[in-house]
């Protein structure tokens, strides 16, 4: 039996209904322990019922439920001084379950979405816990069954739990852990930031760097200056395919704080040429507004040659200082089905 498994969301092509039975499903398989680290959780009354009967069923049966979420930050927060504004709301949510829990305060965001079940298995991705998430934005979700990888993630939740702060925590030293998908072998190692946000920036710079057939966008935003550079220096030698999807609207909004800061100027043309050599395909998304609708194209996905790059870890500098997961998968069959995706992703949205 195949221990990793994918599920990909697109604007009103599952309902909400379809997502939370899926994540139902993974918290039914709890039998000791089920940690929650998220950075959004606001879901509508109906979802919200379903959630809350799922997790009192298994308090009832003796399993630990805790949650750690992202502090409550500011309604203002001081842009210039590096903080990043969270969605209000989700602190009220969290406390009014009724299991124990954690503001994780931090100068950045707590930004992971993961789920870890019995320290045996793991339910992450870019997927936040809100009704948009589900069925208004691309996403996708990794489900892994693999005690070794779950470790880490345990680990990670604890850091955070005993600190009730993300900075300093991350620096978890992991190695690739075998796993089996579509019936083949394969391999995954996650990485958590900040303790290891300059080793995950450098590590995906080498990749496209060393990319030898393809490299498949799918991501949010595309505003890390190492990822620019690497994306610039192999459309100039124009060996390795690029294309994909980003976006549009949100981009244009780093534009802005871009043009507000003369060293980060240089990026605007830089990715705008990328864009336009590799003809990337741009979703027009509402613009952020804290109160929604949001219908992002969500993702944070690379796909390089056979290799799957996913997580929480949107592709930016801010990532970095973040607290953060991500996953670079190896896995031929694998990078084929986020491929697939990628293509009904562009055409829909061309």
């Amino acid at each position: 039996m195949d221990n990793l498994s994918v599920f990909f969301l697109a604007e009103r092509e599952q309902s909400a209904d379809d997502v939370m039975a899926r994540l139902t499903a993974f918290i039914d398989g709890a039998k000791q322990t089920l940690d929650f680290a998220i950075y959004d959780m606001r879901l509508s009354y109906p979802l919200r019922a379903r959630l809350v009967t799922a997790l009192r069923e298994k308090a009832q049966a003796g399993v630990e439920i805790r949650l750690c979420y992202d502090a409550d930050k500011p309604p203002k927060p001081d842009l210039a001084a590096g903080q990043d504004p969270a969605p209000t709301g989700t602190g009220a949510f969290v406390q009014s379950l009724g299991y124990p829990w954690r503001r994780i305060a931090g100068m950045k965001l707590m930004h992971s979405k993961y789920v870890v079940r019995d320290r045996q298995s793991v339910w992450t991705g870019s997927t936040n816990m809100t009704d948009d998430a589900f069925a208004r934005e691309e996403n996708n979700v990794v489900e892994i069954d693999s005690p070794q990888l779950a470790s880490y993630y345990a680990q990670n939740f604890e850091e955070l739990w005993e600190k009730e702060n993300f900075e300093h925590t991350g620096d978890i030293h992991t190695d690739p852990v075998p796993l089996t998908f579509s019936s083949q072998p394969a391999t995954a190692r996650v990485l958590f930031s900040p303790g290891c946000g300059l080793e995950i920036d450098s590590e995906i710079a080498r990749r496209v760097r060393e990319a030898q057939r393809r490299v498949r966008i799918c991501s949010l935003l595309v505003n890390s200056g190492t990822l620019i550079g690497e994306l610039s220096n192999l459309l100039r030698r124009g060996r390795v395919a690029i294309d994909g999807i980003y976006d549009r609207t949100q981009m244009e909004q780093v534009y802005l704080q871009w043009q507000e800061v003369p060293q980060n100027r240089w990026k605007i043309g830089a990715l705008k040429e990328i864009i336009m050599h590799a003809g990337l395909v741009g979703k027009n998304s509402a613009p952020y507004t804290p109160a929604g609708p949001h219908n992002f194209m969500h993702n944070k996905v690379l796909v390089i040659d056979d290799t799957v790059i996913t997580g929480s870890y949107n592709f930016s500098r801010s990532a970095q200082f973040n607290a953060e997961n991500i996953l670079f998968i190896e896995s031929a069959p694998l990078a084929e089905t986020y491929s697939a995706y990628i293509d009904h992703l562009v055409e829909k949205y061309r």
